[in-house]
């Protein structure tokens, strides 16, 4: 090659390497900051939480079963998401198919901080405390599921398909942009977690608590400011909606609900069946019209995704054991966790860019043998790796857990942004908020297969709090079916994941 050429290809390697550092940070702009206002107002929904912990311990009368049966109740907004994205593409209010929705969302998490902030200064009425609780808690989650509904829609429709003459614009020049908005979407979230992780705390411990909730009031505000900020064009009359996805999505809940509040033997298990046979079904339903092609490459990229997320955790015995033989305290988990969440948010922004232009299988599967590298520290830490560095290093097991954590923390979160990416690039016109939630609720779905194996290890390596010969075993053999469950999917899919560019008939403009 002459060395002009050279020269030239290093400066577009190099340039095109600056392009994907700075690129997420590019897409900052009056189009992108309403979804991104609303994840960051998700994020810091958070901050009320200890407030409420300690709040509800104290002072309210509700019994341990009765919170776990609350909690299970909680769930089910969730589980509807799929519902509500659908009324979102489908069922306009007062004309608007996202404003409207934004508002709505944001006001009943307004009237439930309001509520809780009555309840908690005694001002009830007629009503008791943990009425108002129970009420204000359904509330936020109903106004959260919405919000986040819309910004998932609108995170697909911020990104220009076709130029201004109606040409379809470059497939790979699409996903990256997509993929930088789902970038700058999940440093929003963890922005707002981060933000107010340490505030809430504070917060808890010198102000009178209804002083606490009616400061959180203040949080949906600025999703109404993304309400407002919204320009929401005129496009295509929406479909109609289905009723199967309505009926059949309410019926889904229920018997999921069911599930947790009877507690059958293999709930988790008949739990998980269900949820994967319903949802598979629900998409196969969302995505009739697009090309088999496609349909086969996404399936493929769904299985990959799936399996990466389904690696287990070693579960509660781990942290157990951190705590009585390591001596971590609250404080340094809660060290831990900051810097957890700090580290993924320069993790995003800084690789977030890159790894949306790299092949799927080759991201999930070095991503899937890095987390079982860095968990090293942590197993090396069994067999008295935190002593041998103390004496001839000068630190010792504190060290090595923020180590373990600066290293593994970020992948979560790397491991999330090529899925949004696809989910936002294939999202059939006019079903973004159906497609987005009936995606992302197969991808959590993954979550829940990770604790049921996890269930199985713990029954095959049994580790009692205090006994902790097992734990190694369990650990170790956690750590390495992650990756063996990620590796396998990709030489099996491989092939397939190569997923092909929007066709024409999805070309649209926001």
């Amino acid at each position: 090659m002459p060395q002009q050429d050279r020269v030239e290809a290093g400066t577009a390697a190099s340039e095109g390497r600056r392009q994907g550092l700075l690129a997420p940070m590019r897409r900052l702009n009056r189009r992108t900051a309403p979804p991104l206002m609303i994840y960051l107002v998700a994020g810091a929904s958070g901050f009320t939480a200890i407030a409420e912990t300690f709040w509800v311990r104290q002072q309210l009368g509700l019994s341990p079963g009765a919170l776990l049966a609350l909690a299970a109740w909680l769930t089910v907004p969730w589980t509807l998401k799929m519902v509500f994205g659908h009324l979102v593409d489908t069922v306009p209010i007062l004309g608007s198919r996202r404003r409207a929705y934004i508002l709505l969302g944001a006001l009943l998490q307004l009237a439930a901080s309001l509520a809780l902030s009555a309840a908690a200064g005694g001002i009830t009425g007629p009503f008791s405390a943990e009425a108002v609780y129970v009420a204000a808690s359904l509330l936020s989650v109903v106004g959260l599921v919405v919000q986040d509904c819309v910004a998932d829609a609108l995170t697909t429709e911020v990104v220009d398909r076709t130029t201004p003459d109606g040409t379809p614009r470059d497939p790979d020049a699409v996903q990256a942009e997509l993929g930088d908005v789902q970038v700058l979407g999940r440093v929003a979230l963890m922005g707002g977690a981060f933000a107010v992780a340490g505030i809430g705390g504070w917060a808890a411990q010198i102000l009178p608590t209804a002083t606490v909730f009616l400061i959180g009031a203040g949080i949906p505000l600025l999703s109404l400011s993304a309400a407002v900020l919204l320009r929401e064009e005129a496009g295509p009359p929406p479909e109609r909606p289905q009723w199967r996805i309505l009926g059949g999505g309410g019926a889904f809940a229920a018997v999921l609900l069911a599930l947790g509040v009877l507690d059958p033997p293999f709930a988790p298990e008949i739990g998980l069946l269900l949820s994967l046979a319903v949802l598979v079904w629900l998409l196969r339903r969302t995505m009739e019209g697009v090309p088999k092609e496609t349909q086969r490459a996404m399936a493929a990229a769904a299985v990959v995704i799936f399996a990466f997320r389904a690696a287990p955790p070693a579960g509660p015995a781990l942290q157990w054991w951190q705590i009585d033989v390591l001596g971590f305290d609250e404080g340094f988990f809660g060290v831990l966790a900051q810097i957890g969440t700090g580290l993924a948010i320069a993790g995003s922004l800084l690789l977030g860019g890159r790894i949306v232009r790299l092949p799927l299988g080759r991201v999930l599967g070095w991503l899937a043998v890095l987390g079982a590298l860095f968990s090293l520290p942590t197993i090396g830490m069994f067999f008295g790796l935190h002593h041998w560095t103390e004496a001839h290093l000068g630190f010792g097991a504190r060290t090595l857990g923020l180590v373990d954590t600066a290293l593994s923390t970020p992948l979560v979160q790397l491991g999330m942004i090529p899925m949004l990416t696809l989910i936002a690039l294939h999202a059939p016109p006019g079903r973004q908020a159906t497609w987005f939630a009936l995606v992302a609720s197969l991808m959590n779905l993954a979550l829940q297969a990770g604790s049921i194996l996890s269930r199985g290890l713990n029954a095959a390596f049994p580790v009692a709090r205090g006994e902790y010969a097992l734990l190694p075993d369990l650990v170790i053999a956690a750590t390495l079916l992650g990756p063996a469950l990620a590796l396998g999917a990709i030489a099996l899919l491989g092939r397939w994941l190569q997923v092909p560019g929007p066709t024409p008939a999805a070309a649209r403009t926001s």
